[in-house]
């Protein structure tokens, strides 16, 4: 409708509700000097008379009895709009969108779920597992779970578990009649169990450090994955030689399945963190989920 803004017409709507100037400005806030003059205004606009007006009451024209006929339905869903997304303001509901590994989620999510889900029916948490670094704002994720060490300077990070080390593991029956691994340098002869950074499109280099001295070895080898479980699985096989979270192969090597190498050479490094990329404004879905990480840790 051309010339007339929504404030207009809801002042219009609702001096024809009450039938009164005086009750409609004191619904609305405002005097009826200028609820008198927004309704002048509107009237000028649009070239019509909306209302008839006397000493006594006020009445809607032809015009105006046509014109609140499609305004009020309209006005209410607007008013009834504005309600929800106010009420989800303070309620925890809707969907929580959070991208994780595989890890990740055993690590961070799943502890949680069970209470969350039952302190918060309305809310629906949706999980991708993906091993490539998202940009959650571009990709409409409220958070993402990765590795500590690798997070983005401008996210907003809060620590959700201990620090990690990884565990360079073989079967002893892949490593009967074979070199002795003693050094990183020594796995280019063997046969090892790769990881595809899908996200990245290259295969990860292995990452060493021994005394503040950090080296990176390509391995090659039968196998690529980019699910470390499948690394695990083939790793037990004695299909080669893996490398993984040491939490991930820790009861494998506590029942001699598996052979740890190389231990010196992986220190401790920043383990999962839940990350968002801002406070200000935060959905409360979000706000809850990040409390119940917190507890749980």
């Amino acid at each position: 409708m051309p010339g007339a803004s929504l404030d207009d017409l809801a002042a219009f709507a609702a001096v024809a509700r009450a039938g009164s100037f005086t009750r409609a400005a004191a619904a609305l806030g405002t005097s009826t000097s200028n609820l008198s003059h927004t309704i002048r205004r509107l009237e000028g606009r649009l070239g019509y008379r909306l209302l008839q007006r006397n000493s006594r009451s006020v009445s809607a024209t032809e015009a105006g009895e046509t014109l609140i006929a499609e305004l009020e339905p309209a006005l209410a869903a607007i008013a009834g709009t504005l309600d929800r997304i106010d009420r989800g303001r303070t309620q925890v509901s809707g969907t929580l969108r959070i991208t994780a590994t595989r890890q990740a989620y055993e690590a961070v999510i799943r502890p949680v779920l069970p209470a969350f889900t039952a302190a918060y029916p309305d809310a629906v948490v949706e999980v991708l597992i993906d091993y490539a670094y998202r940009d959650i704002v571009a990709d409409r994720f409220d958070a993402g779970i990765r590795l500590g060490e690798k997070l983005e300077q401008d996210m907003i990070a809060l620590r959700v578990g201990p620090d990690l080390r990884m565990a360079v593991v073989a079967a002893p029956a892949y490593l009967a009649g074979r070199e002795a691994i003693r050094h990183p340098r020594d796995l280019i002869g063997h046969r090892c169990i790769n990881y595809r950074m899908v996200g990245a499109g290259t295969i990860y280099a292995w990452e060493f450090e021994k005394d503040g001295q950090g080296l990176d070895v390509r391995v090659s080898g039968p196998l690529t994955f980019n699910e470390p479980d499948l690394m695990l699985e083939a790793s037990l096989a004695g299909l080669g030689v893996g490398y993984l979270l040491d939490h991930e192969v820790a009861a494998h090597l506590a029942s001699g399945r598996l052979v740890r190498l190389l231990a010196d050479w992986t220190p401790p490094f920043p383990g999962f963190h839940l990350y968002y990329p801002t406070r200000r404004q935060m959905r409360p879905v979000l706000g809850a989920f990040v409390e119940a990480v917190r507890a749980k840790r």
